[in-house]
């Protein structure tokens, strides 16, 4: 085992795609977490002794380190493990200097040096000087130590009390968990759209990793969970890391992909720096070009999505008429002969479109997606149709003892110079027993409380959906 072993696995946590500026500010909000495997080679005493090692994450969690000599494993028993993580500060420094000398630079623009012996730190400073005259400073501006007392810490440090049988150099391998780790996916799409309103699209991805665990990390094999992996709820304080960088680097070759439990597991096949307080993009797949796919515009005039039904809705006015805005869609599957077929991590995808005239790219909208397995359709909002509008009315309405009749309309309208193909959605909302008892265009059921239109409206041109739901229920609802 040696350096070029050294591991990082990267749990995405439950969040899909990128984090804003405010969330990478506060450890406390970067979802996710990683795995750390180091191996180091060590001078081992014989007998009990200490071993300090400083190379850790500010937030690890210690109670998951473990500790091992996987070329000697009976070569030493751990007695105690501890974290510390009280780092050197002004005020630890002040306390260890207390009967000693210092200096202390001090007065406007630094334009007084006092060097004596520090009597207290109460209040400010008292100094007791070469002439045995005691004068206190309450401002300074720096102050001069001579050296750094033994025993305290500059970095997160872990100690092993370890009972040794070797006087020799071992190899030890320990592992840890850590906060302030994460990654996600993002994906860009070119948009090619044919005279025949064909549609394809050419489409690359990158891996985005945030490192703000306090540590940094070279020459180190990088591995990535893409899954929902459950863990205890912890309360252990973490602390905050201010700064941030930004790294960008190419990759060299594309990410191995494989299943690992429920989960996916992406593996880089070379070795990585992860600087602390850095954003680094990798590419995830090489450049896809040719993948089908198919716009649609889809209108849900009711803007009802999720559905409670605690009682019947019989409010007539409920829902009478609304005016919504058409929503422009593209989908394409994630499969082998579509020129794909890999599992997707969690990301955010990016749609870009060639203007004719200059050949520039433009961008045209963005969304985010889950973790997609391969086979599965991925449907992307892009925004609004700006030709194509549609609008609901209630045409009538009836209430019986233990039902109710609605008949409505849903119209749209092109103002484009082609034909164009809606998807009209239309929930169900007012209760869970329903029966359409008229229609003028063909419907699809969706699930248990949505239908489906789809019809072509011509150019220049409006077309309406008129459709009759009976709603009943039994005698003890209201």
């Amino acid at each position: 085992m040696t350096r070029a072993d050294n591991t990082i696995t990267i749990y995405s946590g439950q969040h899909q795609g990128h984090l804003d500026q405010n969330q990478l500010q506060n450890v406390r909000h970067i979802p996710g977490y990683a795995v750390v495997k180091q191996y180091r080679e060590v001078a081992f005493k014989k007998g009990t002794f200490q071993l300090a090692y400083d190379d850790v994450a500010a937030h690890i969690d210690p109670t998951t380190v473990s500790f091992s000599t996987p070329n000697n494993p009976n070569v030493a028993a751990v007695l105690e493990q501890n974290f510390q993580f009280d780092l050197v500060s002004t005020e630890q420094l002040l306390n260890r200097y207390l009967e000693q000398t210092i200096t202390v630079i001090h007065g406007p623009d630094s334009q007084h040096q006092t060097t004596g012996v520090l009597l207290s730190t109460a209040g400010g400073m008292t100094l007791q000087l070469d002439n045995d005259q005691v004068i206190s400073i309450q401002q300074w501006q720096h102050i001069e130590f001579p050296e750094l007392p033994g025993g305290l810490l500059t970095k997160p440090t872990l100690v092993w009390l370890l009972e040794s049988l070797s006087s020799r150099t071992e190899t030890i391998a320990m592992s840890y968990q850590t906060r302030g780790m994460t990654w996600w996916a993002d994906y860009n799409v070119i948009l090619h759209e044919g005279p025949d309103q064909s549609c394809t699209l050419d489409l690359s991805s990158w891996v985005s990793i945030v490192n703000k665990s306090g540590a940094s990390f070279h020459d180190t094999r990088l591995k990535l969970i893409a899954g929902d992996v459950n863990r205890a709820p912890t309360n252990q304080p973490v602390r905050q890391v201010a700064r941030e960088a930004l790294v960008q680097a190419a990759g060299t070759a594309d990410f191995s992909e494989q299943a690992l439990f429920e989960y996916h597991l992406y593996k880089l096949p070379r070795t990585i720096d992860l600087p602390n307080n850095s954003t680094k993009q990798i590419q995830l797949l090489n450049h896809t070009n040719g993948v089908h796919c198919e716009r649609t515009l889809v209108f849900n005039g009711s803007g009802q999505h999720h559905i409670n039904y605690h009682r019947p809705i019989t409010d007539s006015g409920y829902l009478r008429r609304t005016d919504a805005k058409v929503a422009a869609w593209l989908s394409f599957k994630n499969a082998a002969n579509n020129h794909l077929g890999m599992p997707l991590p969690a990301g955010r995808v990016r749609v870009n479109m060639l203007d004719p005239d200059d050949g520039s790219v433009e961008f045209i909208g963005e969304d985010r997606i889950d973790h997609t397995p391969k086979n599965d359709t991925i449907e992307l909002k892009l925004g609004h149709a700006f030709d194509v509008q549609g609008s609901r009315q209630q045409l009538h309405f009836e209430r019986g003892k233990n039902s109710l009749t609605e008949q409505l309309a849903v119209t749209i309208n092109n103002q484009k110079d082609r034909p164009q193909k809606v998807t009209i959605i239309e929930p169900l909302y007012r209760w869970s027993n329903w029966q359409i008892t008229q229609h003028n265009e063909q419907y699809e059921k969706i699930d248990a409380s949505t239908i489906q239109f789809t019809i072509e409206v011509p150019a220049d041109s409006e077309k309406t959906v008129e459709y009759t739901v009976l709603y009943q229920w039994p005698d003890q609802q209201p």
